[in-house]
């Protein structure tokens, strides 16, 4: 690891607004309607998906924030030090910070949340993984926590940014899970007030609020009184509500949606590209049929997918050939590695001994069906990428694959993946820097988090993978990061684990009535304490 000094977090734009026109003003409530799922928990501590991480996001706070272009900046952290070796980080904190319960945010605070975080009863699979190097913290003083690690770890100030690690008050961590699930305590700028099953999430200002993100529009407490977080699942039933008014923001929009709102007076889109993975197709190359490398790249190369994506997206996207998003450092893109050639898929499904074809056209091999089943989470995947499963479906029948589509709530997807009852899926990570390839295709995430959750759901294990991998995650050197995350993503590629798709868009549409709305840059998550309505 390359040692260095001190990061100093400068105070850089770090939200990507909605145009203000006018002067805030306070009060108000704003109705924001989600299509990403209810969570099951509101601490993201707990498993760790993309549900917690919005809402929380307005509630919770982490250690470091980055700005527009990826660098660290301040948050409840001031400052990175890490030791000449790079075996420890010690983190300076802000003196002046309190949990809404009145518990003091210090060094004592921090070192409770890493040890609730890596509790293997707090079930995380997001937190966790990310933590996956820290060893201990220790307190130092008051205001300096340290961070103390197995091995280097480049990405620690990065990870310590997402929501999903956010501060949480110590004393309401020692309640039960049940208890602090239902409201975590943070330092953000609301606080949970109630929680109505199925229906909504009422958030209340945090009057003492004083810790805003570097880059925030205002110092101080939110101007909205209120927000009431509804959940609405159905995409047309989401935006009839925008369009109607009975809503002010909503998430998940469809892509005809956004063409839409774009050109009304009364609605706006603000848009952002997820950083981590692109949204993509993994193939379990622990089971059958794709334990075949052969099998794996006829599947590629005739699963064509560009055709959909020009007809259902209505230009929203642009089709991705890496498995890392526009937005993520380091991104490699192997295009001619995802090709459609149906004459080479055809070879290719000969050569594996799949040679006979059903009545149905599909290829059998020793009496069995050449069956691929794809499990879809109903709550991460929109229409239109459902319309798109369907014509990779149909894609690659022509040379012979049955793909089956079961589509899912969450739950039942995330345990269809614990019990690797699958052969392809699509799945959502999102982490602010290209270490989500380490947690994606380390050999070692084939086993499951505490929460029963592997990440590395293609089941990947290359000795050569895992150390470019540990390479990358060790040095701080951006050539050789660079050089080694490429290499890693040629691996991937050579050997037909991943299909990608496109970037995962974060597309919040709202009313233009709404004024301050932002995108916080480390995961383009909603900022809306800076929000209010006109």
């Amino acid at each position: 690891m390359t040692a260095t000094t001190a990061i100093l977090l400068a105070g850089c734009a770090g939200a990507s607004p909605a145009t203000t026109e006018s002067t805030p003003v306070a009060g108000g409530t704003l109705t924001y309607a989600t299509g990403f799922g209810e969570p099951t928990c509101l601490d993201p501590h707990v498993g760790g998906n993309m549900p917690q991480a919005l809402l929380g996001t307005n509630v919770l706070e982490s250690l470091f924030s980055q700005d527009a272009d990826g660098a660290i900046v301040p948050w409840l952290a001031t400052a990175g030090t890490p030791s000449a070796d790079g075996l420890s980080w010690d983190i300076t904190l802000r003196d002046d910070v309190t949990f809404t319960d009145g518990t003091p945010f210090d060094a004592e605070a921090v070192k409770a949340n890493v040890e609730h975080m890596k509790d293997p009863a707090t079930a995380s699979s997001t937190a966790i993984l990310a933590l996956g190097k820290v060893a201990d913290v220790e307190v130092v003083d008051p205001t300096t926590a340290r961070f103390v690690l197995s091995e280097p770890d480049s990405a620690l100030l990065e990870s310590l940014a997402q929501t999903w690690l956010a501060m949480e008050s110590p004393a309401g961590l020692t309640r039960s899970q049940e208890e602090n699930c239902e409201a975590p305590i943070g330092t953000g700028p609301f606080t949970v007030e109630s929680w109505t099953k199925q229906d909504n999430v009422t958030l209340v200002r945090n009057e003492s609020y004083n810790s805003s993100p570097t880059g925030a529009a205002h110092e101080g407490t939110a101007y909205l009184d209120k927000i009431v977080w509804r959940f609405i699942p159905d995409p047309a039933t989401r935006f009839a509500a925008l369009q109607a008014g009975q809503v002010d923001v909503i998430d998940e929009m469809q892509p005809d949606n956004v063409v839409t709102a774009t050109s009304s007076e009364d609605l706006a889109v603000l848009q952002g590209a997820l950083p981590g993975a692109s949204i993509r197709l993994e193939l379990n190359s622990g089971y059958a049929p794709f334990d075949d490398e052969r099998v794996r790249k006829a599947f590629i190369a005739s699963a064509d997918v560009n055709p959909g994506i020009e007809s259902l997206f209505f230009g929203t996207v642009e089709r991705s050939y890496s498995v890392l998003s526009t937005s993520t450092p380091y991104g490699a893109s192997y295009e001619d590695d995802f090709a459609i050639d149906v004459d080479k898929a055809n070879t290719l499904l000969d050569e594996a001994g799949w040679t006979t074809r059903d009545a149905d056209g599909y290829r059998t091999k020793d009496g069995q069906r050449l069956t691929v089943d794809f499990p879809i989470s109903t709550n991460q995947s929109i229409p239109a990428e459902q319309s798109l499963f369907e014509q990779i479906q149909a894609t690659t029948k022509e040379v012979g694959f049955d793909v089956q589509l079961h589509p899912l709530d969450l739950s039942s997807w995330y345990a269809s993946l614990a019990a690797w009852d699958f052969g392809v899926t699509s799945a959502i990570y999102t982490k602010n820097s290209a270490d989500v390839l380490r947690i994606l295709y380390d050999s070692a995430n084939i086993q499951p988090a505490p929460s029963g959750y592997h990440p590395n759901h293609s089941h990947v294990d290359i000795p050569e993978l895992d150390e470019l991998l540990t390479k990358a995650g060790q040095t701080t050197d951006a050539d050789e990061r660079a050089a080694a995350y490429a290499d890693a993503q040629k691996i991937l590629s050579d050997g037909a684990y991943v299909l990608p798709l496109y970037d995962h868009l974060q597309k919040i549409g709202y009313r233009t009535s709404v004024q301050g709305l932002s995108l916080l840059p480390t995961l383009q998550l909603p900022y809306l304490a800076d929000a209010w309505v006109q």
